[in-house]
């Protein structure tokens, strides 16, 4: 007796000194009522539909009172019991773990954590097993229980838990097995739920559904005999099967390109808090308009392969005699749906048809009619003779692509070789309405609508003509569309500059020589304007110096630029001459809803009050005129571009009569032009210019209409050629075209305001000069007031012995 009284007593105090040891280390627990749990960076469009979700854990906290009474019950039966009775330890688990200890040989035993105990080591302690941080846990779990509420422990505990999958919290956990709010779960899926803490990984119900369905019944089980549910409950919930499978967060949208550029914008915004932190990110996008961004970049895409040729299956499997469905499935477990084409095996062939097994389980039938333009690809260039049956494209074993058609059928199809971008903002105030950085994010994730340096070629062309206007020239101004070439003396080679088709059509007009591309005339104009001069203006788009080429194949689109600073520069058209910033991200809200980032942009806001009151006052100070000297593009950009209305104005670039005449010529280009294809359209408020570059390494298609400016391009991300006649008429338009025609879908042609300083006025189309009304072939042209004036003072110096020849060889 006496040596068990000593024994009580001795560990008695050495408990005592244990306590003195690590009660004043523990730490605080009024830190657990503000807990901030790690919660996903999300992303959305400016409707509110969700584009994408960025970190390690899925988590939605929810408020004890709002988790419905079986969740918490079957969680506090198989956990903790007596939960809501012991004080934060409870002493008969303790001493059956103890019992456990002395009567076994293993050095760990089930048993002895509270609820309590669990949350204490979740947020404060280590999963390291010994006995001290065992003691450290107890004693913590103590302290919680005399500062915070049993609901409160149990509410971090269901918020804190983790379920596999990167779900953590009941409400991600019941999201992501099934696919409800935890009001909607059965008894039996509450049940499951709490089953998985236990085993998170190795025993949740989608990796290992057996055991998780013993463990579930269990569970069920505990919650019959703590008198939680009744006996047939237990029944009813037992008998229900186990129907748990992955759900993804229902992504509304997508924008995979665009989701990344959100992303990369947070973590440089926020650090390592960007993902865990509970950001929501919404965007400038519009769902429509993006949509159709999705089907124009691949429809583009799948079209030019398809006028290239079948490049052979993505893959081969030799089939077995008796090769069932499962192994077909197993075939295709390494390919994944990319961009709407799906994975299909082929299973059977004949002359006339061949049999295909998709990975869902679907079977599809390809006819000949299916594959009349899989002729072999032999290059860029060349294709090898038409299928004449079956058999010629398809063997069995091979692993294909199919897509749907119009009519929704499957029809043979193939990843392209070709890439392609297209960029939307508004002109606005260059808010990103929809982007589409390569065929599939999925294949690649390079973004080539914001890091692809490509040269613009033709689509390049109105900025230089934009800094001839400024320089005299006119839309009816003569230039010599003929051979020329040109000397570096520093050198001592020659360049000789040619026509896309190599022909010449001799002195024309300006205007129609936009709308025939004629690449001589752009380089006669720059030579005549200066290369220094036109970089300077032409900066006043928003390029860099260093994507300007300092010498005369500037005027042939020989900038490295990506297709978002091509649409930039096609919103200073678009919008009357000023110069806005592209942006991405409209606002930011934390965790608690405030808004932490809000996007003012510099607006054009060319009609409102601001504006007028600032024009007004540039006017006056320049003694009425536009003091474009410089270059254009010279404006602070800084806080004092705020009107008295908070409105921020963005400064001028152009003079817009400039952007009007440039506007114009590029309406042109549609209505008769190398962009004709738009006029399917049938809207009279488009405007573009096509682009191609040297052995067709880029296709280009940039312009305005509606209330969007667009640029598309085509190309192979190895800057090989796309093949011969591959003009950007004929591969990036059809791209621009679908594309407007989903986001302009309803939406109304602005009005063509002429701005003041601007007129029409009778020419000469052979000379350029003005025409007396009624004069014979004489035509109408817009033209800024100087420049009738100019043309008025010319006339009255020459005599009448001036001849057409003389009036246009200038060049």
């Amino acid at each position: 007796m006496v040596l068990c009284v000593l024994a009580f007593v001795l560990a008695a105090g050495a408990l005592g000194v244990l306590y003195w040891l690590v009660a004043p280390s523990l730490p605080s627990v009024q830190s657990l009522r503000d807990v901030q749990f790690q919660l996903p960076l999300s992303v959305y469009a400016a409707d509110g539909k969700l584009i994408a979700q960025f970190g390690e854990t899925r988590r939605t906290p929810v408020d004890i009172e709002d988790v419905p009474l079986p969740v918490k019950q079957a969680f506090i039966a198989i956990e903790d019991a007596r939960f809501y009775d012991h004080p934060g330890v409870d002493y008969r688990g303790v001493l059956r773990a103890f019992w456990l200890l002395a009567t076994t040989s293993d050095r760990r035993v089930p048993g002895g954590s509270t609820i309590t105990q669990q949350v204490a080591r979740m947020f404060f302690l280590s999963s390291e097993y010994s006995y001290s941080r065992k003691f450290s846990e107890m004693l913590l779990a103590l302290k919680m229980e005399r500062e915070l509420s049993k609901d409160e422990i149990l509410e971090l505990y269901l918020n804190k838990s983790f379920f596999g999958n990167r779900a953590y919290g009941v409400v991600a956990a019941a999201e992501f097995y099934y696919g409800k709010s935890l009001e909607e779960l059965s008894l039996a899926e509450a049940a499951m739920l709490a089953s998985i803490p236990k085993f998170p990984s190795s025993g949740n119900p989608i990796i290992n559904p057996e055991r998780a369905l013993v463990r579930r019944n269990y569970v069920l089980q505990r919650m019959q005999e703590v008198g939680f549910i009744p006996a047939d409950a237990l029944r009813t919930a037992q008998a229900e099967p186990n129907h748990a499978f992955p759900h993804e967060p229902p992504v509304e949208l997508e924008a995979s390109y665009v989701a990344e550029m959100v992303r990369q914008a947070a973590v440089d915004r926020y650090g390592a808090d960007a993902l865990t932190g509970g950001y929501r990110v919404t965007t400038t996008l519009d769902s429509r308009a993006q949509e159709g961004a999705n089907g124009a970049i691949r429809g583009a895409l799948l079209a030019y392969d398809r006028r290239h040729g079948w490049r052979g299956a993505e893959g081969h499997v030799d089939l077995a005699q008796g090769a069932t469905p499962a192994d077909w499935q197993q075939a295709l477990r390494d390919y994944r749906a990319l961009a709407g084409l799906q994975p299909a095996l082929v299973t059977e062939v004949g002359d006339d048809a061949a049999t295909l097994f998709l990975a869902d389980g679907q079977s599809a039938t390809q006819t000949l009619d299916h594959m009349k333009w899989a002729a072999a690809y032999v290059s860029a260039d060349r294709r090898g003779a038409a299928p004449r049956k079956v058999s010629d494209v398809l063997k069995t074993g091979d692993i294909v692509r199919l897509t749907r058609d119009a009519e929704g059928e499957w029809t043979l199809a193939q990843i392209p070789q070709a890439q392609g971008a297209l960029v939307a903002l508004s002109p606005e105030d260059g808010a990103l309405v929809a982007l589409a950085g390569g065929f599939s994010f999925g294949l690649n994730k390079f973004n080539r609508a914001t890091q692809s340096l490509r040269q613009p070629g033709s689509s390049f062309k109105p900025f230089v003509y934009a800094a001839a206007f400024e320089r005299g020239f006119n839309p009816a101004s003569i230039v010599l569309d003929a051979p020329v070439v040109f000397h570096d003396r520093s050198t001592g080679k020659s360049w000789r500059p040619s026509n896309d088709n190599d022909t010449f059509i001799g002195p024309m007009r300006l205007r129609e020589a936009m709308v025939t591309s004629r690449n001589l005339v752009s380089v006669r104009i720059l030579d005549a304007i200066g290369v220094s001069y036109a970089r300077r203006y032409i900066q006043g788009f928003g390029f860099t110096p260093e994507s300007l080429p300092e010498n005369l194949s500037l005027a042939l689109g020989t900038s490295s630029i990506p297709p978002l600073a091509l649409a930039r520069g096609y919103t200073v058209f678009s919008n009357g001459g000023f110069l806005v910033d592209p942006y991405f991200i409209a606002r930011i809200v934390d965790r608690n809803g405030v808004v932490v980032m809000q996007e003012h942009p510099l607006r054009a806001c060319r009609h409102c009050p601001e504006r007028l009151v600032r024009e007004a006052a540039s006017n006056i100070a320049s003694s009425g005129g536009f003091d474009l000297s410089s270059g254009g593009g010279t404006a602070p950009r800084h806080s004092d571009e705020m009107g008295p209305s908070d409105v921020f104005l963005a400064p001028r670039a152009v003079d817009e009569r400039t952007t009007f005449l440039i506007e114009s010529l590029l309406r042109d280009v549609v209505k008769r032009g190398t962009g004709r294809g738009a006029l399917v359209l049938e809207r009279g408020d488009l405007g573009g210019k096509t682009g191609s570059t040297n052995d067709h390494r880029d296709a280009w298609f940039s312009g305005f209409g509606g209330n969007l400016t667009v640029s598309a391009w085509v190309g192979m991300d190895d800057f090989s050629t796309l093949g011969n006649g591959e003009f950007g008429g004929k591969a990036a338009l059809p791209m621009w075209v679908d594309f407007m025609r989903v986001a302009l879908e309803g939406v109304p042609e602005p009005a063509i305001d002429m701005p003041n300083g601007i007129v029409t006025a009778l020419i000469h189309p052979g000379s350029g000069l003005l025409a007396a009304p009624g004069a014979p072939g004489a035509m109408s042209e817009l033209l800024k007031i100087e420049d009738v004036q100019r043309l008025e003072s010319r006339m009255a110096e020459d005599d009448s012995s001036l001849t057409e020849q003389e009036a246009f060889d200038i060049f």
